[in-house]
């Protein structure tokens, strides 16, 4: 009978599983390290990328902040130069105010009224004058009121009978007012009532 010793072999055979299982783990650690390692890459990159996007993201906020900057600036540019526009504006049309407040108070003035007085202050002129009767000052009040295109708001201040003694024992009431109205800028119906047009009509007289 022939006697086999199997412990060599059965000690080879560890060792070979022993060194097989060490090389799996070591290949497993380096597999799993070179992982960690790009994805640690991936991530510093991604990381990189976003820094760089949000650099460049800051540069066109402060460039934009700058343009804000600048279109505000503008801004108060053209406001400073409408406000100077306007006045401009303003002053020509006050140019000829006096011109068209005489000659629509002319032009709105009924018979048997003559106007002493009309003074201007900013856009509310005064008048004064002398009237026949109430009736009179009624209709000027309502031909400024609803016929005119330069006086708006049209305002009674006083109305008082003074008696006047004409020629002998001739005496007659006369009715001395004063009112106040708004003269308007410019209406756009202006250039229908012209200046001393045909439809002036006499009367405004400065009392001396």
């Amino acid at each position: 009978m022939i006697l086999l010793n199997l412990l060599p072999h059965r000690e080879a055979a560890r060792k070979k599983k022993r060194e097989q299982f060490i090389a799996s783990v070591v290949l497993a650690a380096l597999v799993g390290v070179g992982i960690s390692l790009l994805a640690f890459s991936w991530y510093q990159a991604a990381i990189s990328n976003q820094r760089a996007i949000n650099a460049m993201l800051d540069a066109e906020i402060h460039t934009l902040d700058r343009q804000i900057k600048d279109i505000k600036g503008l801004e108060s540019q053209i406001e400073a130069l409408q406000a100077r526009q306007r006045t401009v504006e303003d002053v020509q049309a006050d140019r000829n105010q006096s011109v068209h407040l005489l000659a629509e108070l002319a032009q709105q003035l009924p018979p048997g009224v003559l106007l002493t007085k009309a003074t201007q202050t900013d856009q509310l002129v005064q008048i004064s004058g002398t009237a026949q009767s109430n009736e009179q000052v009624a209709d000027f009040l309502r031909n400024l009121a609803t016929g005119s295109t330069w006086f708006s708001k049209p305002e009674l201040l006083e109305s008082v009978a003074s008696p006047m003694v004409l020629s002998g024992k001739d005496q007659r009431t006369f009715f001395n007012f004063s009112l106040r109205a708004v003269l308007m800028r410019a209406p756009d119906n202006a250039s229908q009532n012209p200046p001393g047009g045909p439809n002036a009509a006499p009367g405004l007289r400065q009392a001396p």
